[in-house]
């Protein structure tokens, strides 16, 4: 029995600098079999992020983590984590705070999700957003390539007000496209929350479920007072942080659950 989150280094990592849409930032890759985009969440490339990518790998996908913000391999402290905060915040590849946007990274990530996609198996690729990349994952969805995209714990635009509250982290075009796909190719949607995660708003997976109906699939974990995973109130980080290598922990089975998601779309058919 594991008493804290998962957690693993960059050894084995490759890095290597990656230039989409006018940007350039390092990726870092490991892993064979399907791709799959693992984004991270703020402060950036924590030791449990590395330990659910190292899962992924563990899983059969080749992975592939962007570092757009933060120190890879830098263990997270409070001072770390607004030091990154603050800094994105004001970011224009961002943008935080903006409603039905479109935001420049993820235009960044789309382009990493096609060079993946082109470089493993079968006819697509899964993207993981968390936290502040959450809605990022989904942004990805507008191009055909990416199959499989999964929104952890979605805090972006940040939920002030009942506009962002019910802000899906797309624009209405990219959302539109995202529906017509999910009508025309199958696709499907993974979000991940907690169910008292104030920075998560449970208007923001409505608007989705209104959007998508059924092809929007949500894993709510219960974090209320007195709940049998004995989570905070506080818990947010729903595929590393709160996970425990405990049979029949919720969180553990959440991340099962994602990986067999990412296993059903992009595994290819014989």
């Amino acid at each position: 029995m594991g008493e804290g989150a998962p957690s693993s280094g960059l050894g084995g990592w490759r890095k290597g600098p990656f230039t989409g849409a006018g940007l350039t930032y390092d990726c870092y890759e490991k892993g064979s079999g399907p791709g799959v985009v693992l984004i991270p969440e703020i402060p950036g490339i924590t030791p449990p992020v590395l330990g659910l990518a190292d899962h992924l790998v563990d899983e059969g996908f080749t992975v592939v983590i962007p570092s757009p913000f933060g120190t890879p391999g830098r263990p997270e402290t409070t001072g770390y984590v607004m030091g990154v905060f603050a800094r994105l915040c004001v970011s224009k590849e961002f943008r935080a705070f903006a409603v039905d946007a479109k935001r420049p990274i993820t235009a960044y990530l789309r382009a990493v999700a096609a060079d993946l996609a082109v470089r493993t198996p079968g006819r697509g690729v899964g993207v993981i957003g968390m936290c502040f990349t959450g809605g990022f994952a989904l942004a990805t969805a507008v191009d055909d390539v990416v199959l499989a995209p999964v929104m952890s714990q979605p805090a972006t635009p940040f939920p002030l007000g009942a506009t962002r509250r019910r802000d899906p982290g797309v624009s209405h075009e990219e959302l539109e496209r995202i529906v017509e796909r999910s009508r025309t190719d199958g696709l499907c949607v993974l979000g991940l929350r907690f169910s008292e995660d104030r920075a998560v708003p449970p208007e923001r997976f409505a608007t989705l479920r209104e959007q998508l109906g059924d092809a929007f699939e949500v894993i709510e974990l219960d974090s209320s007072p007195g709940n049998p995973g004995g989570f905070k109130k506080s818990a947010h980080a729903v595929l590393t942080a709160e996970v425990r290598e405990t049979p029949g922990h919720p969180a553990l089975a959440a991340r099962t659950r994602t990986v067999e998601f990412l296993r059903e779309h992009l595994t290819p058919t014989t």
